[in-house]
């Protein structure tokens, strides 16, 4: 995976399905093929963080599917989702999937934890509503409704 995705990324393509998809989360969008995965995705996360230390903390496998995931240290060093660069320094929590079609990657789930890099970058957008705050005993959870007969 590492090859497949190295800085050096001119011969990713020998890597990657003819018909590869990567879908992210919300925010992220989906990319068909991996020219638009580069463009959309690949390269402007690599403008925005620079610096960038991939810890990876777990690799599974099974079958034709693989996963892991970790988080990249990185120092935010171009525009992000509308945030000027801060030069500070942010972990971007991830999980990576992988479904592998002749030997090449052809579907590529992937979910990262912009909540969470954006919070590091000033902006909550959850205006303060995070059940964060129920684990810091600020605010109680709501109870669900009674559902007795």
């Amino acid at each position: 995976m590492e090859a497949a995705l190295a800085a050096n990324s001119n011969a990713m393509d020998q890597h990657f399905h003819a018909g590869f998809t990567w879908r992210g989360n919300a925010g992220c969008g989906v990319k068909n093929g991996l020219a638009e995965f580069r463009r959309n995705w690949q390269l402007p996360l690599r403008a925005a963080f620079t610096e960038r230390i991939y810890r990876t903390e777990k690799f599974l496998a099974d079958g034709d599917w693989a996963s892991c995931f970790g988080a990249i240290e990185a120092t935010h060093s171009g525009a992000f989702m509308g945030i000027p660069p801060t030069g500070k320094r942010v972990t971007i929590p991830y999980m990576d999937f992988w479904r592998v079609e002749d030997g090449r990657i052809a579907d590529n789930p992937v979910f990262v934890d912009f909540a969470s890099v954006l919070a590091q970058l000033g902006r909550d957008v959850f205006a303060g509503e995070g059940w964060e705050a129920f684990d810091r005993g600020e605010r109680l959870p709501p109870a669900p409704p009674d559902t007795t007969p």
